[in-house]
């Protein structure tokens, strides 16, 4: 055998089972089709952190409840951003506040201490700013924000120092059960494992057979980011439900900017987005709009599909809004019926830590001299906008896994997503980028081979 178990997919999940998987003494590699893991994670890299009241399935609550409890320990062990705020969840009508009553008793039902049932008066004297308009709320301070994108480059690169194998770049063509194990093809290689785990969701290959995804229909979310001068229109996350069916949210992000986004049936423009959350934030100077999104909405039910277990054989199926809520959890489990089906024992020499990253803005003077003393790099300034300097981003191309594109560097070190939106220093990135990784600059790539950045050089006269 290559492996005792190959991981599928290199996004939140895979790098936490990898990470999970790590713990024992087992032989494990992850495959991952794009040049960098988590690539499917949104550049705005805030994901809330539920504790399963809004959910209607109650699988999917017990797993976000799970997860939850496990947030601020994993967090901590980390150094990874998390702010546990506290939601709202508003009613005006009433349809919504039908939901939210549904939404309490669930929730008394499902053990989930101390949220509160409030009436209008009552949220208004945890949120001041809610409009007067709202006659019901629903409030749970289990709820926080995360940043995800973090998170998984956490687990994966834990997962890396403790012996894991990213083979990056690698599509995987099919999955084959054996006579003993299962058959991976990628586009490069051929491998043979005891146990495959599959967190592709929507991938099918032989050893799938005739078993169904069954994804529900697509909802959308319309998202724009506030600047700083619109921040703390509130402290908690507030969820409004329309009596339309939508809902809109504000999330008080752990970044510069705020996030007001609207669940709706259709793709929104921007007016009709503003128009949706004004009942929610108010009026909106549109100068004050920093970027706006639409992407797919999903609810799928999530499930770990062990019923080919004999047979080597794993799979994550589903795509939810919480999935990042449920990734500790789902990656427990995981890691318990793989470690139980091989007999697996604890490794005794087992890293649990992360080395650590520096953060210069958010450093002290002190530190920041102490720090420069060390690397001088850490004292050239490259992104202005968001203070990230030279040092920051070798230190994400030289790290465990580092980044080897642009938006790698983006979303590791937030160079570039400041208001003139590397205007000023994306040239100076492609240039440390290009040098820390011997390639030329019009080899670097925003994100995939076809997203080169800097096509060719202008040609140069010896006269004119």
């Amino acid at each position: 055998m290559d492996y005792d178990v190959l991981v599928l997919g290199g996004g939140i999940i895979g790098c936490a089972v990898a990470y999970e998987l790590s713990k024992y003494s087992l032989n494990i590699a992850l495959i991952e089709k794009d040049y960098d893991i988590a690539d499917d994670v949104a550049l705005t890299n805030t994901a809330i952190v539920y504790d399963g009241m809004e959910c209607e399935d109650t699988l999917m609550a017990k797993l976000e409840f799970m997860g939850n409890s496990m947030f601020s320990e994993i967090t901590k062990k980390f150094n990874i951003p998390f702010k546990r705020c506290g939601s709202l969840i508003t009613a005006e009508g009433a349809k919504g506040v039908e939901q939210i009553e549904k939404m309490y008793k669930s929730a008394q039902q499902r053990g989930i201490d101390y949220v509160e049932l409030l009436s209008g008066d009552e949220a208004r004297t945890k949120e001041s700013s809610l409009s007067k308009s709202v006659v019901k709320a629903l409030y749970s301070p289990n709820t926080g924000v995360v940043c995800p994108y973090d998170l998984a480059i956490a687990y994966g690169e834990v997962a890396f120092d403790n012996g894991v194998i990213f083979r990056l770049s690698e599509e995987v063509v099919d999955i084959e059960s054996i006579s003993k194990g299962v058959r991976v093809t990628t586009n490069k290689n051929k491998f043979t494992c005891k146990v495959v785990v599959n967190t592709t969701p929507g991938e099918r290959y032989s050893i799938d057979a005739e078993r169904k995804l069954g994804y529900k229909q697509e909802e959308y979310i319309n998202y724009f980011l506030l600047e700083e001068e619109e921040k703390d229109i509130y402290s908690k996350i507030v969820f409004s439900l329309g009596e339309d069916g939508d809902t809109a949210y504000y999330i008080n992000t752990l970044m510069e900017h705020n996030l007001v986004s609207v669940k709706t049936k259709k793709v929104l423009n921007l007016e009709e987005t503003l128009n949706k959350a004004v009942n929610l934030v108010g009026e909106i100077d549109k100068n004050q709009i920093d970027s706006f999104y639409s992407s797919p909405y999903r609810s799928d039910v999530m499930i770990i599909d062990d019923s080919y277990l004999n047979n080597g054989y794993v799979r994550i199926t589903g795509n939810h809004y919480g999935q990042v809520t449920m990734t500790p959890s789902i990656a427990k489990m995981v890691c318990e019926t793989i470690v139980g089906n091989l007999n697996a024992k604890l490794r005794k020499n087992f890293k649990d830590s992360r080395r650590d990253v520096f953060r210069f803005r958010e450093l002290p003077n002190e530190e920041r001299q102490n720090l420069i003393k060390l690397d001088k790099k850490y004292g050239n300034i490259i992104c202005t906008c968001q203070m990230i300097t030279e040092g920051e981003i070798v230190d994400s191309i030289r790290r465990p896994l580092g980044a080897r594109t642009l938006e790698g560097i983006q979303r590791r070190t937030g160079a570039t997503l400041g208001r003139c939106k590397g205007s000023y220093c994306l040239n100076k990135i492609i240039s440390i980028l290009a040098r820390e990784t011997n390639r030329h600059v019009t080899e670097i790539v925003l994100d995939s081979k076809k997203s080169k950045i800097i096509l060719n050089r202008i040609k140069e006269f010896d006269s004119v």
